[in-house]
């Protein structure tokens, strides 16, 4: 029986999200019906980043991710005087002097790549070969390009602990509108998990029937335009209360930016909320390496020490796939293991 292989795709800021291609997208690649193209592969990029925004319904996010990896390897095919090569000609010699390439390639400040960002540079040219089958094109098969085992070991999920959550979202001063508003914006990131993108494209309008609630729950379109429902702590709503209670202005955007020279839109960006976030977690003696997408983790990472299973997590956090949400297995690995200790150690056995 053929099944569907994993396969990973590159999320906003080049982060890996596992997922399932089609099965039918596995053929034989000895089939009759696999055609040479006399396009090079380079041409075909653009192509394939259409094909990924209409027939798989990837984000603009996404589509950059693949554009900005697959750049380096057109500047190796031309370092290598081979920008002419068509899909048949890619073979895996080819592939794996590539990859010695990215194994050895060091920066100005000679720095090497990590493994996960030379596995972000292979996914990416292995979601191009995926393409070539699903278009019937002769090339090398996807699964000829695989990944490192030990470069996925490597990768650790950061998240903070409840006192250091407490310590980020006790530093805004609530007496001030912006220490308000930060307020109420590190409160709802960390009762609903929702990415930084999402958070943004938040109205005021859906929050028009918040007050005297005590949960709260509101419908996104989240990434790959894959629709969820998140829901609001009762904390959180106080504080989002508390905050549109002091906007007086007709502006559309849940979170807007006081300092803004714009009349008509003065939404807060994602980039805006990384900058606040990183600031708070100086000011409140926390890693440094916190942001939004920490606090997600944080999120998810609380709700798995308090019991609640994985496949609950992936509605919480809109993962397409299973897969994606076992990164936190670290969280319920440790658990298990204090279990084990505790209860099962034998200490009755004579």
């Amino acid at each position: 029986m053929r099944t569907s292989p994993v396969t990973a795709t590159l999320n906003k800021g080049g982060e890996t999200e596992i997922s399932i291609f089609p099965s039918n997208l596995l053929v034989h690649y000895t089939e009759n019906h696999m055609k040479k193209s006399t396009k090079p592969i380079l041409q075909h990029i653009p192509d394939f980043l259409d094909y990924c925004e209409v027939e798989r319904g990837l984000s603009s996010k996404t589509q950059e991710n693949y554009s900005r990896y697959l750049e380096k390897f057109k500047v190796w095919l031309a370092s290598k005087n081979k920008e002419g090569m068509l899909p048949h000609q890619l073979d895996s010699d080819t592939v794996w002097q590539y990859r010695l390439f990215l194994s050895r390639h060091q920066d100005s400040k000679g720095s090497s790549l990590a493994k996960t960002t030379q596995n972000y540079y292979l996914i990416a040219l292995r979601a191009l070969l995926s393409f070539f089958v699903a278009k019937d094109v002769s090339s090398l098969p996807p699964d000829k390009v695989t990944l490192p085992k030990d470069a996925a070991k490597g990768k650790t999920i950061k998240f903070l602990t409840l006192e250091q959550v407490e310590k980020l979202l006790s530093s805004p001063d609530p007496s001030h509108p912006t220490g308000l508003r930060d307020k109420a914006i590190l409160e709802t990131l960390f009762s609903t998990g929702l990415r930084v993108a999402e958070l943004v494209a938040l109205n005021k309008e859906q929050f028009d029937s918040i007050f005297d609630k005590q949960d709260f729950e509101v419908g996104i379109i989240g990434k790959g335009k894959h629709p969820r429902t998140v829901y609001f702590s009762e904390r959180a709503l106080e504080w989002l209360t508390k905050y549109l209670k002091t906007r007086k202005d007709n502006q559309k955007a849940l979170f807007i930016n006081y300092r803004g020279r714009t009349k008509d839109e003065n939404r807060l960006t994602a980039r805006s909320i990384e900058r606040l976030i990183k600031r708070y977690a100086v000011q409140s003696g926390i890693p440094l390496f916190t942001t939004p997408h920490t606090l997600r983790h944080s999120y998810a990472t609380d709700l798995l020490n308090q019991g609640v299973d994985l496949r609950s997590i992936q509605e919480f956090l809109g993962h397409k796939n299973i897969v994606t949400t076992q990164v936190y297995t670290h969280v319920t690995n440790k658990r298990l293991r204090d279990i084990h200790r505790q209860f099962h150690g034998g200490k009755t056995l004579k």
